[in-house]
């Protein structure tokens, strides 16, 4: 059996100054352990005074995860949170019953021109915890596990024996991985499923080589060692398989249809809370299919 079960081809969004790359969901797949939705985009030097403005839109039975390469973005949230993410801080928004929030440039960076390089991620929220309070966090004392030609960042989850202190829902192992010439390190199997994604220079998994930029499923239960001859810089995610199906349709995520579309009158309605410090505008609800939405 191959070590790498699946590759999975982002689909690039190109917004003027920057790209982003979505390769989760897809049609081949939907999810890796809770992971429903992953984005990479950047790296990229926007240009002075501009910057990103994503502005305030809602989420529910979902957590979203923000971690950055490069940059800074300021997080704001309908509980009142405000946090600029930083590279080496993770941001984590639990939805849950429902959320709203924006993600912007922050002001000083505009003024030089913002860079961005990063990844951003939902991991869908189990059985009996999708209605769940909303809650943020925003966690900077992460594990750093490092040899000399290898250095790792556990995001969320437990990685050779180090756990970091982000919330986790279900078994999740979310973790930065940079790798000098000639570095390399064991991939454990303990998780029900698990993949990597390049996302700078070159490396590796057991001799087969990684694109950039593509999702890599690896074998279950199998160990393997993650190697990098010219150095390269690898993101590890995984976690427990759901057992039950989810949906996704723009930026909602549930068990259930009729929960989504519950959500998309909430939000056409104006039933979701404003954002405090942000509320002149907010995002409307797509007319037709959005970008983020399941197959079938």
């Amino acid at each position: 059996m191959s070590i790498i079960t699946q590759t999975l081809t982002p689909t690039t969004h190109d917004l003027g100054q920057f790209q982003v790359r979505r390769v989760l969901p897809s049609r081949a797949r939907s999810m890796v352990g809770p992971f429903i939705f992953v984005d990479q985009f950047g790296p990229a030097q926007l240009d002075i005074g501009s910057g990103m403005d994503v502005r305030p839109h809602p989420h529910i039975n979902l957590a979203t995860v923000t971690w950055l390469f490069e940059g800074a973005i300021d997080h704001r949230d309908s509980l009142g949170s405000y946090a600029t993410i930083r590279p080496g801080q993770v941001n984590l928004m639990t939805a849950g019953r429902g959320i709203v929030h924006s993600e912007r440039s922050p002001a000083e960076d505009r003024k030089t021109g913002p860079k961005l390089y990063g990844m951003q991620t939902w991991l869908a929220l189990p059985d009996g915890q999708e209605e769940i309070d909303p809650a943020f966090e925003a966690v900077t004392d992460l594990p750093v596990i490092e040899d000399g030609a290898s250095k790792a960042i556990v995001v969320m989850g437990e990685l050779w024996g180090e756990r970091a202190q982000t919330t986790t829902h279900t078994g999740t192992i979310y973790a930065d991985i940079a790798l000098e010439a000639g570095g390399s390190v064991p991939l454990e199997s303990g998780v029900d499923e698990r993949a990597v994604m390049l996302v700078g220079g070159e490396a590796s998994v057991d001799g087969v080589a990684l694109e950039l930029y593509q999702l890599s499923v690896l074998a279950p239960d199998t160990a393997m060692t993650l190697r990098s001859e010219r150095g390269g810089r690898i993101m590890l995610l995984g976690g427990e398989a759901f057992a039950t199906e989810r949906y996704a349709w723009w930026n909602f995520v549930s068990s259930s249809r009729e929960r989504i579309q519950q959500a998309k009158e909430d939000w056409r309605e104006g039933r979701f809370p404003d954002v405090p410090g942000d509320s002149e505008e907010r995002i409307p609800l797509p007319d037709g299919t959005p970008k983020t939405v399941t197959y079938p």
